[in-house]
């Protein structure tokens, strides 16, 4: 290259174009590397992940606030690798509000610890509880749905939903407290950012699960039940199976005798939420 005079420009010689030539291509290696990097970068998984044979143990407490509320408080613990290592549990509460026989509304709060995790130590969640519900005879359907906030320790908060269709169906035996099975199935979609390892799809976990509810007394019930749990993880879906064991306590709530009226059990053990304690 040479300037209006005829002389060459001593500044672009071939040796010095060679090593611009070669800065250039280095510099758009490393912009190329960077955010390859980036996305080999392994999400952890979802802490709530069973792993191998589980149990899970739930109480659930709940005691009337009036004849169409009810404070419900859960407790919450699970187990894996054979049943042999706690690996989560939390508690969580709410007001329950009947706004009509059908439909019932809890706002819950949450805090979950998962113990022994590396990479996650804790969980706030708030959650919206939607249910749906009719008897017809021995029969009830329910459709359970969950709109969640989770806000992990060093994760960035996300939103799930889930969807639990469900029937229960009450034994006909002829004893004063019949059981009732209870099966339903559970969908687990992540609208959004999902911060936690998952198969691609917004589809990122599902729960089926039978068991029978035996009520005990008025205020008490057991309810064993079996669960199988899947989630959708990079390698594809993962599934467990979970034995649980859940109970419910309910707290009658007090009401004012009247000379001229009788008290009512039926008034005074009303709780909005049916089946408290239920994961």
């Amino acid at each position: 290259m040479s300037n209006r005079t005829g002389r060459h420009d001593p500044l672009m010689t071939p040796n010095t174009l060679r090593r611009m030539i070669c800065v250039i291509a280095v510099l758009y290696g490393c912009v190329l590397v960077v955010p390859a990097r980036a996305q080999q970068q392994e999400l952890p998984e979802d802490p709530e992940d069973e792993k191998q044979i589980g149990l899970w143990l739930d109480q659930g407490i709940s005691t009337g606030l009036s004849a169409n509320k009810s404070l419900d408080l859960e407790f919450h613990e699970r187990l894996d690798e054979g049943m042999s290592n706690l690996f989560e549990y939390f508690i969580q509460g709410g007001v329950a509000f009947r706004l009509r026989p059908w439909l019932t509304l809890i706002p819950i709060y949450r805090y979950q610890r998962f113990p022994g995790n590396p990479n996650i130590a804790y969980e706030n969640r708030l959650q919206l509880n939607l249910t749906l519900s009719t008897s017809r005879g021995p029969w009830r359907p329910i459709l359970r749905t969950l709109i969640e906030g989770r806000f992990v320790d060093d994760r960035p908060a996300s939103a799930r939903l889930r969807f639990r269709p469900g029937v229960e169906y009450t034994l006909p035996l002829r004893i004063s407290r019949p059981p009732v099975l209870v099966v339903s199935n559970e969908f687990f979609i992540v609208p959004g950012n999902n911060p936690f390892a998952n198969g691609g799809s917004s589809y990122t976990q599902n729960r089926f699960q039978v068991g029978v509810r035996l009520p005990i007394a008025d205020s008490f019930s057991v309810r064993p039940y079996y669960l199988l749990q899947s989630v959708n993880l990079p390698g594809g879906w993962d599934t467990n199976e979970i034995f649980g064991i859940s109970l419910a306590f309910r707290v009658p709530r007090k009401i004012k005798i009247v000379r001229s009226r009788q008290p009512s059990c039926a008034l005074s053990c009303e709780v909005p939420n049916p089946n408290p304690g239920e994961p």
